[in-house]
């Protein structure tokens, strides 16, 4: 038996659906909402890629985001209908950026992914959105040491104890 399952693009009421399961996959913890303006851009998209596109554009809102709301700037440039009004990066021309900068940036990313997914190489090159041998080439390139989870782990409890 086959089953025909229209393109995204023809099903854009499941849209919003999909982006709340994404987000409460990526953070189970404290999901993160989505503004209006963001999930228009998201409606208004084609999604070539279909579901799989979707996930990876939440996977990498929630990496790059703030940790509480989607905006329009967290959103992949292909996808935003409108321009990002704050004065970060995402608003600067990208020819103004050198390739120092841009490494940088990929390296503080690849960073901030790697600690959120506690030391899980194939969950952290899932949520930036490439391969596992990919993820080991650029954590070699830019010196990124790896950790284990349990020092991870480690890390996190020792931080909660100076908290309390």
């Amino acid at each position: 038996m086959t089953v025909h399952i229209p393109p995204l693009r023809e099903r854009r009421s499941d849209i919003p659906m999909l982006v709340h399961h994404f987000l409460n996959r990526y953070t189970p913890t404290a999901p993160m909402q989505i503004s209006p303006a963001a999930m228009k851009s998201l409606l208004q998209y084609d999604w070539p890629g279909n579901v799989r596109e979707l996930e990876n554009c939440i996977a990498r809102a929630v990496t790059l985001g703030d940790h509480q709301l989607i905006d329009v700037q967290d959103l992949p440039p292909a996808i935003r209908t409108e321009q990002p009004v704050s004065g970060d990066f995402a608003s600067q021309d990208a020819a103004s950026l050198s390739t120092t900068a841009l490494a940088e940036m990929e390296r503080m990313t690849i960073l901030r992914v790697f600690e959120q997914a506690h030391g899980d190489k194939a969950l952290a090159g899932k949520m930036l959105g490439i391969s596992r041998a990919t993820l080991y080439r650029k954590l070699k390139r830019y010196n990124i040491p790896l950790r284990e989870e349990a020092s991870f782990q480690e890390k996190e409890e020792s931080a909660r104890a100076a908290g309390r």
